[in-house]
């Protein structure tokens, strides 16, 4: 019996990462684009029911699989998009909750003005698929925190997720914004405001980054002008990867909830940084062989990492990895074994056996096998100290806040979520350094007898 997930995607990036990511999950199980089943393998459609709700037609042999998922912008313009696009008819029709004004990139009108106008639609429909589950195990929210309504409306929705749903799992798909990918001013308001959210509400959350995505894109699949699609195409892959144990019987399996146990020791540190592999150029495909230690040593690689940090200046509490294909267990837990031993330095020693691994037999499309890697590591203090730095360096002034304040916001929840994210940077390095603080400890313990 599947654990049910409902996914919550917003605004355009949400949207569009969203498609991607349900064109993935129809070739996985092996469903057309109308949610018909055409596999040849049980497997495929054991525990569909994670993501899709099965409607059978008196009459008719074969069911439908409807996405289990609410569609949501300021904006009509992107759902209007995905209606009318090759799964326009996969989606219920009543899942689509759009206002006409959108939100400008301003955070204060996705969450206090325009977004807050629509949140009993979204309510109403959330609850309506939650209750036709039989088991809701959680949510999943895809948002972008570089806009207005991603950030602002997301991170209304998820305080209010938290409010009506408070023993579910949410788990939210963020994509940080970077200068290098920068569409907007305010995008380090937006983030910050939203990261100050993301602390308080959500049980898990896995960053993804732009400047990553680029970065990965170009220097590994050789695209050389990536597009949206290409990079959606990436997340999509990770999402797919972490949902896998989720997805398919497979040994060692788990669900959200374990997923997040094994990976977060302390509740506000529940920014995870994800890798994927493999990862190459589609020309050279003939001339790669992935072995077990090599998708093992891909994953903790920065090079396959979805976030622009670098894992070697911090130091991994936890990580979770999630392999897929023909893949035999001893294999996986050696190949993580010599890793640890490899670079024990880059790994906390005060949680023994840090890393877990979940097996699954069903491998992606077009692979014979894969590997995901969720990472907790210290290293992502990164990201939240180049919004922090580029924050500071407008709120100092005052600049763009008379947009924010417009919107009845006051201006101490920017000092608010400034000082949440000093608290969070500084929480990160009390953790890296723990090691050397209690060895000093020991030091001056023996230095006084």
């Amino acid at each position: 019996m599947g654990r049910e997930i409902i996914n919550v995607q917003v605004r355009s990036a949400g949207n569009q990462v969203g498609e991607s990511f349900w064109r993935m999950l129809l070739a996985e199980h092996g469903l057309d684009d109308e949610g018909h089943f055409q596999g040849k393998d049980p497997l495929q459609i054991a525990r569909a029911n994670v993501f899709f709700t099965e409607i059978e037609h008196p009459g008719i042999s074969a069911s439908k699989y409807v996405p289990r998922s609410v569609q949501i912008d300021l904006e009509e313009g992107v759902c209007n998009r995905v209606r009318s696009g090759p799964l326009g008819h996969l989606y219920r029709p009543d899942t689509f909750v759009t206002g006409n004004n959108g939100a400008g990139n301003n955070w204060a009108k996705g969450f206090y003005t325009e977004g807050a106008e629509l949140m009993d639609n979204i309510l109403e429909v959330v609850r309506r698929q939650a209750e036709n589950c039989d088991m809701l195990q959680g949510f999943q929210i895809i948002q972008s925190l570089g806009g207005g309504t991603g950030s602002g409306l997301g991170s209304l929705i998820l305080s209010k997720f938290r409010e009506e749903f408070p023993d579910r799992m949410l788990a939210t798909y963020s994509i940080m914004p970077s200068p290098k990918v920068s569409e907007t001013v305010v995008e380090p308001y937006n983030a910050l405001l939203s990261v100050h959210q993301l602390v308080e509400n959500s049980d898990m959350t896995i960053c993804i980054d732009n400047e990553a995505l680029y970065d990965m894109t170009q220097r590994t699949l050789k695209v050389k002008q990536p597009s949206f699609d290409d990079l959606n195409s990436i997340v999509s892959q990770v999402m797919c990867g972490v949902t896998t144990s989720l997805r398919f019987p497979g040994q060692l399996n788990g669900d959200l909830r374990k997923l997040a146990l094994n990976l977060i020791p302390f509740p506000r540190l529940h920014f995870l940084m994800p890798s994927y592999a493999p990862l190459f150029d589609p020309k050279s495909k003939a001339f790669h062989r992935w072995n077990v230690k090599d998708l093992t040593n891909a994953v903790f690689d920065r090079a396959n990492l979805l976030t622009a940090c670098d894992p070697r200046f911090g130091r991994y509490l936890t990580a979770a990895t999630i392999f897929r294909g023909n893949i035999s267990s001893q294999e996986v837990e050696q190949s993580i074994l010599d890793l640890q031993r490899k670079n024990a330095s880059q790994f906390v020693e005060w949680i023994p056996d840090n890393v877990s691994v979940s097996l699954c037999s069903v491998p992606p499309v077009g692979h014979a096998s894969a590997a995901t890697c969720l990472a907790n590591s210290t290293a992502v203090q990164e990201v939240f100290k180049r919004n922090l730095a580029q924050f500071s360096a407008m709120y100092k002034r005052g600049a763009f806040l008379h947009w924010y304040t417009g919107e009845g916001m006051d201006a101490m929840e920017f000092s608010e979520a400034e000082s949440n994210t000093q608290d969070l940077i500084a929480e990160y390095q009390q953790y890296q350094e723990a090691l050397a603080e209690d060895e000093n400890a020991e030091y001056e313990g023996e230095a006084e007898e």
